[in-house]
């Protein structure tokens, strides 16, 4: 008997995980030395075109009209007035890019950065990403 989800695990069980692996290849004994060793990690699978990391915030550019504000769901961002500027708290987001879409001047856009935890919970908290993908400053030249 064949049922209608038989098609879709056939084909689950032949395409690639979109998942990245362990970072480990078998478990350490201690975390945090295993990630403080890069030899030990598994590589990273590369994100896709489409993906949305964590937000970046370039403060210049922001015209302080709180449309990010209104239209977040998660209210993980917080406008300051006396600066008319807003702060963000990544660990709120939900990474659903409503903010980037609304933003009239395009100051929030989304990266490709998906490993944001912490112990902090400042760490978190974006305040000024800068201009993201502008020109790295330029080499000094060798005397």
């Amino acid at each position: 008997m064949i049922s209608r989800v038989m098609p879709q695990l056939l084909r689950s069980l032949f395409s690639r995980a979109f998942v990245n692996p362990f970072p480990a290849a078998n478990m350490p004994s201690s975390m945090t030395e295993a990630m403080s060793n890069p030899e030990l990690l598994n590589p990273y699978l590369p994100v896709g075109a489409r993906f949305r990391g964590r937000l970046n915030y370039d403060r210049a550019k922001c015209i302080g009209c709180r449309l990010c504000v209104r239209v977040c769901p998660a209210h993980a961002t917080d406008y300051q007035a006396e600066e008319k500027k807003i702060i963000i708290h990544n660990d709120r987001c939900c990474f659903c890019a409503q903010c980037t879409e609304v933003c009239p001047v395009k100051c929030l856009t989304m990266s490709k950065e998906f490993m944001i935890s912490s112990y902090d919970r400042k760490a978190n908290v974006v305040k000024d990403s800068g201009s993201v993908g502008a020109a790295p400053p330029a080499a000094k030249p060798a005397a």
